[in-house]
């Protein structure tokens, strides 16, 4: 009779950690000291669980500089109590100022939304997603191939579930109460590890109020704009300036 195989062991990830926590301490003697104190996050990640999109990674901080929130396709339910948690524990308690929902292209979710695959437990998660594809499929169909209504509905979903946080009362209580909270929406690209930004930032309840709908924003095209894109604007407009002023 065959002998059940143990537990596998991960025994290669724990010298990693001891590797890395000896880099840590050499680099910056005090920065566990630092850690365990407290932690002093201004930003909020919302994010999607994919092992690809990590944030501290995809934004360059450290442990302890963003607070972070992650499920499949970056979804905001009203009803998820685990979000919701987090987003009042984020605001309120340690006060970060910038809220951060941010998709990725090539995302298995937004995939399984616009599939025909049905009946897994992950397809009622997905299911405004699906319903919204549904309502505008022939707005889908008319472009040119599946990887660019994938990339749209990416983006619209980034902008949906921006819509999605900005309406929780969390956020509404902390514009009332003239709170400096920003909402973000972006993209990120796995192929070249670029952030995009999505639409308007707000920080009021009549920045969001006055926002078309998620209806009419698919049929309203926004150009995703990557921070390379904003450093070639930003060096065009000084260029510009700089001869206006000669």
């Amino acid at each position: 009779m065959a002998q059940a195989p143990g537990p596998a062991k991960l025994d290669h990830l724990l010298d990693r950690n001891v590797a890395w926590a000896q880099r840590r301490t050499r680099d910056d003697p005090t920065f566990f000291v630092r850690m365990s104190e407290q932690q002093t996050p201004k930003y909020l990640w919302i994010g999607c669980s994919d092992s690809r999109v990590t944030a501290n990674d995809v934004l360059d901080l450290d442990p302890g500089e963003v607070f972070v929130h992650r499920n499949i396709a970056n979804v905001a339910h009203s009803s998820d109590m685990n979000l919701l948690a987090v987003l009042e524990y984020a605001v309120n308690v340690l006060r970060v100022q910038h809220v951060i929902v941010c998709g990725h292209y090539g995302c298995g979710g937004i995939e399984r939304a616009l599939g025909d695959d049905r009946s897994a437990l992950v397809d009622f998660w997905l299911q405004p997603l699906m319903m919204f594809y549904r309502k505008h499929k022939a707005v889908f169909d008319a472009l040119p191939d599946r990887r660019s209504r994938l990339d749209l509905m990416c983006e619209i979903n980034v902008e949906m579930q921006v819509r999605r946080v900005a309406a929780t009362p969390i956020v509404e209580n902390a514009w009332l109460h003239k709170m400096p909270l920003y909402v973000y929406g972006w993209v990120y690209g796995t192929a070249d590890g670029l952030l995009r930004k999505l639409g308007p930032t707000l920080s009021s309840l009549a920045e969001r109020d006055s926002l078309v709908s998620i209806d009419d924003r698919l049929l309203m095209p926004v150009e995703p704009q990557s921070g390379v894109r904003q450093q070639a604007i930003d060096a065009f407009t000084a260029l510009l300036d700089g001869k206006s002023s000669r």
